[in-house]
């Protein structure tokens, strides 16, 4: 083996496992690999380079902006309002015509831009027929993949097949030549889908769930569990605030949805510079336990002003610093986990973490080794430490050193328990003080001037003084008085949603669209409240719905968010590139007028390619072109609807294919899967590249994996003398046959949210589909590309 060969090996391992862990955005991989293949000299710069240039990568976002072009001018619309009509039918028969649908459109259009566009479509049918979209979502999703498998330009790894084919010195496969084995394929799995899958999937009886609302998506997000009244009495401190300035959002993380006045007039969806008036019943949604716990904070007194870091060493108290031992059995856990309050009387003020400074959310926060607590508690007890097992030895913070911490925006409040407070007589952990928020009892003193640093179990006396730690912002909402009010839990609502709803204000579920920009980013990022004018009430995620610090969260692609507000700011989100809408009436009106010069346009690009007179790369461009020119789509659009991901992926990874070619590491592989599967049969070397592609394609993107597999394919049929066009079909087919996960493929993320599925789900519908799929391709690839030449 020579030194090449080893380093193209090394390198090939090394992508694989950056592919599946997902250790670098893929199109930064893809560009590494391109840089490390020039600078090691397996391949010329020239080479290296060549994948841009490539006809397959060409020809691929070329056909990203025809489907654009047929997406823009409300194709996908127009067969969805034929859909409709049809479907009042049995479920049967509808879960057919979605998935006929979508894969008709899928031949010739890229398959997430059609799951995408029949999404809305599909929702309203889910509503207008009381169906739950779970029955219907995945078969959409599942419709687009089998779709793609039918012509060449349904799925960029035909178009890899053939481009290498053509570069091999063979004939290339035409536009239909996949469309023999591919419509077997497809009906096959339309069929078992219908039949078996639709009875694997979730059945969520979701009139039940809505309690006669009828089936709906709200039923999954459980909201009425979560929402709440808060009745303002005069004497609060809300009085006159604006709802940004009373910061129960930004301080609280509840959600004020609506306001009842004391005329009896509601405000839906008030905006946040509407004014919070006296007696307001405002409707809010957050969790119980931190409308109880501000309820408990309003019962305090302030007895002073914010006071000098000096009183954390009155009462016989001191300042630390705790450093985590190596091998220290606090490594990984939490505070809460370790008890550490309970178990050694001490309150952490800090944890520093190199050059930061972490001093919120301490609770929550595993600790690491190398960790150092800033403690606060009796000096006794810090002295204790000095031998302790898991920390080292106390460093006494002096007065400089506190006066440090003091300037990091944390407030130290002293407050009094009066004699009239529901508290008196709690617990502290019945109370649930600083529970939900981030505020810290440090000690109470007692009304004879002893101090103790406080345990779940020491119950409130009146005249206790309580110091108090967070910060200042957090302690002056906790404080305003007159919060207490009356709050009213949930149940006690009427748990129709409808009532959140009328001719102006309605509830949305969006997702992010497959071109959106905005995967990563967090609502407060975006601003989105402000920018929007909306509110997102939860969000939904692999199985689960989130309901709160929806701010700070990272969105990612297949969430899908329950949307709050006016119907006219609903309807202009709609119009956004970044988020698709799941309803139908809420989209970007499509240009239908330009539907069928879009239809004349696509047809021009295929009859040449279909007559063999002019590649399929160049009627692809000059196509495109002229989508743009004759306004079926802007530029921009263009822009968005290539899949840059995909292009930069597939021109990165070509010289690699190239590199394993030109060196002899294919011929290698090769020679290990003729001499393991050869002795046995061509069927045999069918099958186990197949089965090698099927798993592949679960855990590595599909484009980077048929580069990958194309050259050892090529190698193993001229190893064993075998026709590679059944090897070359067969490995297109699999690698777009991405049933098995959500996360194999983006159409498979896309439906998740909208259609309330778990991983689960994908594994118990897409495995079984996927052995038929390559039962079918074992049995039709040699019927119409026979093995033997």
């Amino acid at each position: 083996m020579t030194p090449e060969i080893m380093t193209v090996l090394a390198i090939l391992v090394a992508v694989i496992i950056l592919l599946v862990t997902e250790w670098a955005p893929l199109e930064v991989l893809a560009m590494l690999v391109m840089g490390v293949l020039a600078v090691t000299d397996i391949v010329s710069p020239k080479e290296a380079l060549a994948g841009f240039s490539n006809p397959a990568v060409v020809t691929i976002w070329a056909v990203f902006i025809l489907s654009g072009g047929l997406t823009r001018t409300g194709i996908a619309n127009i067969l969805g309002r034929q859909l409709l009509k049809v479907a009042g039918g049995g479920e049967a028969k509808l879960v057919v015509i979605i998935m006929v649908i979508a894969g008709v459109l899928s031949a010739f259009m890229n398959n997430v831009a059609v799951a995408a566009l029949m999404l809305p479509v599909v929702m309203d049918i889910a509503r207008k027929t009381d169906r739950s979209p779970s029955t219907l979502l995945m078969p959409l999703a599942y419709g687009s993949l089998l779709g793609g498998l039918t012509t060449m330009i349904g799925t960029p790894p035909n178009i890899l097949v053939s481009e290498a084919l053509r570069e091999n010195g063979l004939e290339p496969f035409k536009l239909f030549d996949f469309s023999p084995v591919g419509l077997i394929v497809m009906a096959c799995g339309v069929a078992f889908v219908t039949l078996v899958g639709t009875r694997l999937l979730p059945k969520r009886n979701l009139a039940e769930e809505t309690a006669g609302q009828g089936p709906d998506f709200r039923s999954q997000y459980r909201l009425q569990e979560h929402l709440f009244q808060i009745r303002v009495p005069g004497s609060s401190a809300l009085v006159g605030k604006t709802l940004a300035g009373s910061r129960l959002g930004a301080a609280l993380k509840l959600t004020v949805i609506g306001i009842t006045r004391s005329s009896g007039i509601t405000l839906l969806a008030p905006p946040i510079n509407e004014m919070i008036q006296a007696e307001d019943l405002l409707i809010v949604e957050g969790k119980l336990d931190q409308i109880q716990e501000m309820n408990h904070w309003g019962q305090l007194l302030t007895e002073t002003d914010s006071i000098g870091p000096d009183e954390l060493t009155a009462h016989g108290m001191q300042v630390a610093r705790l450093g985590l031992k190596p091998g220290s059995a606090y490594d990984g856990q939490t505070l809460s986990d370790i008890g550490f309050r309970n178990r050694l009387g001490l309150n952490v003020l800090a944890i520093e973490r190199g050059e930061s400074h972490l001093d919120t959310d301490l609770k929550s926060r595993p600790l690491k080794a190398g960790d150092t607590l800033v403690v606060y508690g009796q000096s006794e007890k810090l002295a204790r430490l000095a031998d302790n097992a898991h920390v080292q030895p106390p460093e006494m913070l002096t007065a400089e050193d506190m006066n440090k911490y003091a300037k990091l925006g944390h407030d130290l409040r002293q407050l009094r328990v009066p004699d009239a407070s529901k508290l008196v007589g709690l617990t502290l952990n019945e109370s649930r003080l600083g529970d939900a928020v981030d505020v810290q009892i440090l000690c109470i003193v007692r009304a004879d001037g002893t101090a103790l640093i406080p345990t779940s179990d020491d119950r409130f006396v009146a005249g206790d003084r309580l110091m108090v730690w967070g910060t200042a912002d957090m302690i002056s909402i906790l404080l305003m008085q007159g919060l207490e009010g009356m709050f009213i839990e949930a149940g006690t609502l009427q748990t129709d949603l409808s009532m959140l709803e009328d001719d102006q204000v309605g509830l949305v579920e969006v997702i992010l669209s497959p071109h959106s920009v905005l995967s990563g980013m967090t609502l407060r990022g975006m601003n989105f409240r402000e920018k929007y004018g909306l509110t997102v009430l939860a969000i939904w995620r692999k199985g689960t719905a989130y309901r709160v610090d929806l701010r700070d969260m990272a969105l990612q692609f297949g969430d899908a968010l329950l949307l709050y507000g006016p119907w006219d700011k609903l309807n202009l989100l709609g119009r956004e590139p970044d988020f698709l809408v799941l309803t139908e009436g809420a989209q970007e009106a499509p240009r239908e007028e330009k539907a069928k010069l879009a239809l004349t346009i696509m047809a021009a690009v295929l009859i040449p390619v279909i007559m063999d007179w002019v590649p399929i790369y160049i009627a692809a461009v000059i196509g495109a072109a002229f989508m743009v020119l004759t306004r079926c789509l802007t530029m921009e659009e263009a822009y968005r609807y290539i899949e840059w991901k995909a292009v930069f992926l597939i021109a990165g990874m070509l010289p690699l294919g190239t590199a394993l070619d030109n060196t002899g590491a294919a011929r290698i592989l090769a020679e290990g899967v003729v001499g393991t599967l050869g002795p046995f049969g061509p069927y045999a070397v069918l099958f186990g590249l197949l089965v090698i592609t099927f798993i592949g394609t679960s855990i590595i993107p599909t484009a980077a994996l048929v580069v990958l597999m194309v050259p050892i394919a090529l190698k193993t049929a001229a190893g064993l003398g075998i026709s590679p066009y059944a090897l070359m079909m067969g490995i297109a087919m699999a690698a777009s046959s991405s049933f098995t996960s959500p996360i194999s493929h983006p159409a498979n993320v896309l439906v998740m949210g909208p259609g309330g599925y778990r991983f689960i789900d994908y594994v118990k519908v897409g495995v079984p589909l996927t052995l038929v799929v390559l039962v079918v391709l074992m049995i039709a690839l040699p019927m119409f590309w026979p093995l033997m030449p």
